[in-house]
């Protein structure tokens, strides 16, 4: 077969979904139902693909994407129960009192939060956790999922206490003689910390300028201008936040090694940053802030319902019992990944939902559910019903909200995952 129209073939699941979803503008329950047709249709009749090794894919992508829409009701139940209780009211109102600009709301929770759930948990969690968050202070979805996907990079490194690190690199280099003589006598150890430390030097270099690109974005895609210009007025302050989480975060890396320079690199940004944007510090006098929401477009909202404040005529909740369930988050995260008998018990085969060889395929499903994000945001939702003081008929409310934004996202999901698991297993010996 020709090399060109070979690799043609083999990308036209991409060009389908490109074509569909961003060219034509189609829903993505469609744009992903024909991708999977497609993928699967090429991998039996071009690669060769046995049947049941697409049936394996698929069932394995089914399993992927139902862990995944588990993670997405736990981040939204979160969200749901602290708007029920009164909690998003307090951390809203508190975020206006650190600064009413939405430029300095994203940097503190998209680059600096964020950046902490990163190095907790990894694995994505931050978009689950910072981009509801922002969502409950007053920010498009589309703007909040955003922002948290673009802070996924400087921090990633050292995500899940440092698991790209001790067990990517640590696992591809230890025992290796090559890597022994070349090393020698450095101790493996010690050349995993100057891995750790150039890893970070390398990040630290250009990732001080995440929040500036990050702003930048915001106002060109969410402004009532379309300016990035708007965006870059902040810059002082951007730098500011920027060089506030990396430049701990290289020291961390230095001196600690790779477990810890994303975790308390957020926590020393955000306990130099916030103080500093609640007194105005290189901040622009000129406050960003998005159109009305009558004006929004119907893309920049998403399933998400409106989240209506229900409880206007209560007393303001205390700020730090209203971000208690958020602590709570980051505890929980950082106990399950770093004590070791924890989270041995918590990805142990007595817990973990395995089905192997699915069809005689070769392929294996997993599933550690309780070692996934979306257990510990339920287990945050539970602790806040209690310590908020809810009433059962609310929080059953933000449970069914919950469900049926979960089940708003579902389909698309459940096609997308495994027209992609399809794609990656259609390899064939002698095409692909």
């Amino acid at each position: 077969m020709p090399g060109t129209f070979t690799i043609i073939l083999a990308t036209l699941p991409i060009a389908t979904v490109f074509l569909l979803l961003v060219v034509l503008a189609r829903s993505a329950k469609f744009s992903m139902f024909v991708a999977y047709l497609v993928t699967t249709a090429t991998a039996l009749l071009v690669w060769g693909t046995e049947l049941n090794k697409v049936l394996g894919a698929t069932v394995n992508g089914v399993v992927t994407a139902v862990s995944l829409l588990y993670i997405v009701f736990g981040a939204i139940l979160m969200l749901y129960t602290l708007e029920e209780s009164g909690g998003i009211r307090s951390i809203r109102r508190g975020f206006t009192s650190i600064s009413p600009d939405r430029r300095v709301q994203a940097i503190i929770i998209a680059w600096l939060f964020g950046s902490l759930i990163e190095g907790a948990s990894g694995f994505g969690t931050p978009a689950a956790i910072a981009a509801p968050l922002l969502v409950a202070v007053g920010f498009p979805a589309m703007a909040a999922v955003m922002v948290s996907l673009i802070i996924q990079s400087t921090p990633v490194s050292f995500g899940a206490v440092g698991t790209p690190i001790l067990v990517g690199v640590r696992t591809g280099l230890v025992d290796q003689p090559l890597v022994e003589q070349t090393i020698a006598p450095m101790a493996f150890h010690d050349y995993l910390m100057q891995i750790a430390a150039k890893v970070a030097m390398i990040h630290g270099l250009v990732g001080f300028l995440i929040p500036l690109i990050l702003v930048g974005m915001l106002t060109r895609f969410f402004g009532t201008n379309r300016s990035f210009v708007e965006g870059f007025r902040i810059w002082k302050f951007a730098l500011f936040a920027g060089l506030a989480f990396t430049v701990p975060y290289w020291i961390i890396a230095a001196t600690l090694g790779p477990e810890f320079p994303s975790l308390l690199g957020g926590i020393i940004g955000l306990l130099i940053v916030v103080p500093a944007a609640r007194r105005g510090f290189l901040i622009p006098k000129e406050t960003f802030d998005f159109p009305p929401r009558n004006q929004w477009d119907e893309a920049w909202v998403g399933k998400l319902d409106d989240l209506e404040d229900h409880n206007a005529h209560k007393p303001l909740m205390p700020l730090l019992k209203a971000w208690a369930p958020y602590v709570v988050v980051v505890i929980l995260l950082v106990l399950t990944r770093t004590i070791a008998p924890i989270k041995g018990f918590l990805v142990s085969p007595a817990v973990t939902i395995a089905l192997d060889d699915l069809f005689g395929s070769g392929i294996n499903a997993r599933v550690q559910l309780l070692y996934l994000p979306g257990t510990v945001l339920i287990l945050a939702s539970l602790f806040t019903y209690f310590y908020h003081g809810m009433k059962a008929s609310d929080y059953g409310k933000a449970l069914r909200s919950s469900g049926s934004t979960m089940m708003a996202a579902a389909p698309a999901l459940l096609l997308a995952v495994p027209m992609v698991q399809v794609f990656l297993n259609s390899a064939s010996d002698t095409l692909a």
